[in-house]
């Protein structure tokens, strides 16, 4: 397929900046409102964000143990029931049908259209899963101290498939899907300590340095996300990315699959503290 499914971020209505202090339930009102469609990096500093990917039924099982085996790239932090729009265990009036400022709709493994509601599209046999997403364990790093130039940019992270196979359920495979994020040495030692305090967002990074090892040709070309500015002082930091269950999704070829765009996430009320 010739569309590449971020290589531009919708632009936020809304500077992420302005709604940094704001609750999450009044970010989904505004989500909800279409006054926001964009990314979500930045909004609703201290609660979890969370990466989504909803399938029929007869999917969700294996889809579950494909998370289960991949904890690293695919953190489970909640399955609504089938059917069921609603998602109480991780905020209040989350509707998940709304509250993601973009979604990615693909039908048979391909990109069909991208939407920022979709109610008309919603079935009795739909079941959504969230996962934890890296925005979470970004304000920890910046809150010690370690930069991180795509925000200082407000761009989107790079992200790039790599050549590290998930473990197989059913018919979800591929590749670990990684986000890079440049920085000094010592930075990098800093938040390799910093991050494994979050499991649930990802952890450790899953690789610093050369990104050949991984397979990654051209770290100017990311799969998703915007290029990146590499200085001479500093070293690519690889984590595994929430990017990773889409890729298992289209590669499965459902009839059906909806996502959210990368970069634009569910803000729950959970505190991303939680480990």
């Amino acid at each position: 397929m010739a569309l590449r499914e971020a290589d531009t971020p919708i632009p936020a209505v809304n500077a992420a900046g302005a709604m940094a202090t704001a609750e999450p339930a009044e970010v989904r009102r505004r989500i909800r409102r279409g006054e926001i469609s964009g990314q979500t990096g930045g909004m609703a500093l201290g609660r979890m964000q969370g990466n989504l990917a909803i399938l029929p039924a007869d999917l969700a099982q294996d889809f579950s143990r494909f998370c289960q085996r991949n904890p690293k790239p695919c953190p489970l932090v909640g399955v609504s029931d089938t059917g069921d729009p609603m998602l109480p265990t991780l905020g209040e009036d989350i509707d998940i049908r709304s509250d993601v400022p973009s979604y990615n709709v693909y039908r048979h493994g391909e990109l069909a259209d991208t939407v920022t509601d979709i109610g008309a599209l919603w079935r009795e046999d739909f079941v959504a899963f969230v996962l934890g997403c890296s925005f979470s364990f970004e304000e920890a790093l910046l809150a010690d101290g370690v930069p991180l130039r795509h925000i200082e940019t407000g761009e989107l992270v790079s992200m790039y498939r790599s050549n590290i196979d998930t473990v197989p359920a059913g018919p979800f495979s591929g590749p670990v899907v990684v986000s890079m994020r440049p920085m000094r040495p010592a930075d990098a030692i800093r938040a390799v300590e910093i991050t494994a305090r979050f499991p649930m967002m990802h952890g450790t990074p899953v690789h610093l340095g050369d990104p050949g090892q991984i397979g990654i040709a051209d770290l100017a070309r990311p799969d998703w996300g915007d290029p990146p500015d590499i200085r001479d002082d500093e070293i690519p930091v690889f984590w595994a990315c929430g990017v990773t269950p889409q890729a298992a999704l289209r590669a499965a070829k459902p009839e059906i699959c909806i996502t959210h765009k990368p970069g634009s996430m569910l803000i729950t009320d959970l505190p991303s503290g939680r480990a």
